[in-house]
């Protein structure tokens, strides 16, 4: 454990490094929010070492299949879990980290992502959005269960760290391609998917967006987005354990043993029966307290409940005039955010996976709350700044008159 705490304070110093570069790009960056984050998320990777002490963690596996297995550095070099011992590979075998030093390395991968995924929210909004007075960013950079199921030597960490910098790269992305090739690299490599439902949503934000680009440029986008899809398909289906010639029903004969293993599992939801919108109600805002058997599930209960409040906000006519308008990085995160939520509500009946899993994306609808919060605070000013100048231009009319009546 000793080894872990030393590389926790590397680390610290590491980041002080990054952040003062990143500050050179974004002077309004609060380094001090994000070393209050650092520890946040280093003390949540410290819960789930203690956790993967009593409880199954795929961490153990992780390692040891790593310290144990592979001969060689890249004989581990492919998609999915193998990748994960990939990039483990010259730290334990090479530079001999231990159990839990690799346990916390990932764990600031995965801060990395919340990084980079702040400076994408911040640089996309004119103003700090507020949630009944406490800064809506700030709330959504802590929220437990991000933290939890990112903070181990897992999948989890790593895919989020990999959104992160993508996200950031796509903002920019003729200034950022260093990010672009990197978070697109590692989406890629841990779950290929979703790095196609980003591109995919990429394509149709940078399309239907706000911002004139002009019409070959949206052409040659669309194109190539379906051109990739094309190309990616049959190895991404067979990636995810269906038959690219019978789709439909080997996707349905998957859906139910899933069904079945994960009910088996325990924590099981019975959604097979569910409509389309109550399963994404189940993905998005469940377990609530009535489903909550220990201390983990009460906590994301109340995470939980807050997601139903926020997702409130967006209840409004107000909400679909914005999105017609909306900046492609907005319409992205929502196609993203809406195409894997529907995916994963038909795979998926364990609320222990669904937790862990829906993780990966909130962070794009969230985006999507706020930057609809900021626009209409944009639209109130305007209002008062209409008002304010028809106030103006009345005072000047009624003096410029008065004037006149005193020349005659």
């Amino acid at each position: 454990m000793f080894g872990g705490l030393l590389l926790i304070i590397f680390l610290f110093f590491l980041n002080q490094s990054i952040l003062s570069n990143i500050q050179t790009k974004h002077k309004w960056l609060k380094a001090g929010l994000l070393n209050q984050l650092y520890w946040y998320h280093m003390f949540f990777g410290g819960v789930y070492y203690t956790y993967a002490q009593f409880n199954r963690s795929d961490s153990v596996n992780y390692y040891y299949k790593t310290l144990n297995y592979w001969p060689n550095w890249f004989d581990a070099f492919a998609t999915g879990t193998d990748f994960m011992e990939w990039l483990a590979f010259p730290f334990i075998r090479y530079l001999n980290f231990n159990y839990e030093m690799m346990m916390f390395l990932f764990t600031w991968f995965g801060y990395l992502g919340f990084v980079y995924f702040y400076l994408f929210i911040k640089e996309n909004l004119r103003f700090n959005p507020k949630f009944e007075g406490w800064d809506a960013i700030t709330i959504f950079m802590f929220l437990p269960n991000m933290h939890f199921w990112t903070a181990s030597l897992g999948k989890g960490a790593v895919i989020f760290c990999g959104l992160g910098f993508l996200v950031y790269g796509l903002s920019w992305p003729g200034k950022r391609i260093p990010h672009l090739i990197i978070g697109a690299f590692i989406s890629y490599m841990v779950r290929p998917h979703i790095l196609v439902a980003v591109l995919i949503g990429m394509a149709v934000g940078f399309v239907l967006g706000k911002e004139k680009v002009p019409l070959y440029q949206k052409y040659l986008v669309t194109a190539a987005g379906v051109v990739f899809s094309i190309l990616m398909y049959e190895s991404i289906i067979l990636y995810l354990g269906y038959d690219p010639n019978n789709l439909v029903d080997s996707f349905e004969e998957e859906s139910g043993l899933n069904a079945q293993r994960l009910q088996a599992a325990g924590s099981g939801v019975d959604m097979s029966n569910y409509s389309l919108p109550m399963k994404l109600f189940t993905f998005w805002f469940r377990p609530l307290f009535i489903d909550s058997p220990n201390a983990l599930g009460i906590v994301v209960s109340m995470e939980n409940a807050l997601y139903i409040y926020m997702f409130s906000k967006i209840l409004s006519k107000d909400f679909l005039t914005y999105i017609k308008i909306a900046p492609s990085m907005v319409k992205m995160s929502g196609v993203v955010f809406i195409s894997i939520s529907i995916s994963m509500t038909y795979i998926m009946s364990n609320l222990g996976i669904i937790i862990r899993q829906k993780s990966q994306i909130m962070y794009f609808m969230l985006f999507v709350i706020v930057a609809f919060m900021d626009w209409q605070k944009t639209q109130r000013i305007k209002k008062r700044a209409m008002i304010y100048n028809r106030i103006v231009e009345e005072e000047e009319r009624k003096r410029a008159l008065a004037k006149e009546i005193d020349l005659k």
